[in-house]
């Protein structure tokens, strides 16, 4: 595990193989990422019912990303706030040969309580410069869910909107959202 000051007052660290993962980490990281589900959060994971979540059904995701870190093909960004953990990102590199040039970023969350301090921002940068320089990718790409502002957040960081499935995404009755695909070249 790395840890590099990129913002003031925000220190990112990498987490690059499962036993980087500790128990303390998983736990922090399980809590964090119910506190975002439930606060209306778009990163619902496959086979977590909708929210409200409990830790204990995200507690398998959380799990399954720690035990698959691998240095070549699947980060984890955590950013911490004097000490706090403050927000998290999955980086992983494309499995299929034809795409392993391309990153993708996942489960990109900052903490409810540290929303609005550049949390998030300071974590895609980071991960841009890891994904460039340490994993040799040449290109990114994310999908976010529309009607929570997030596609500005990416634009304004300098990815492009470069597809989008109209209403993929149904968060309650009558509230479907389209799933935003986003690229940014390296």
């Amino acid at each position: 595990m790395t840890a590099s000051e990129t913002a003031p007052g925000t220190a990112i660290a990498q987490l690059s193989r499962p036993h980087d993962a500790t128990e303390s980490v998983r736990r922090n990281l399980v809590a964090c990422w119910t506190a975002v589900v439930n606060a209306g959060g778009a990163v619902v994971p496959m086979g977590c019912p909708l929210p409200p979540v409990t830790e204990a059904a995200l507690r398998p995701a959380v799990e399954r990303i720690t035990r698959e870190l691998s240095p070549d093909h699947s980060r984890l960004l955590v950013a911490t706030v004097d000490g706090v953990l403050a927000g998290w990102l999955l980086l992983r590199r494309e499995a299929h040969p034809l795409a392993a040039h391309c990153g993708v970023l996942n489960h990109v969350q900052t903490h409810v309580r540290f929303r609005g301090r550049g949390v998030g921002a300071t974590m895609t940068r980071h991960a841009q410069g890891v994904a460039r320089d340490e994993m040799g990718l040449e290109r990114l790409q994310l999908a976010v869910r529309s009607g929570l502002g997030l596609e500005e957040f990416y634009r304004k960081a300098g990815w492009t909107e470069v597809g989008r499935w109209p209403g993929a995404l149904r968060v309650a009755p009558g509230d479907d959202r389209d799933d935003i695909l986003m690229s940014l070249a390296l």
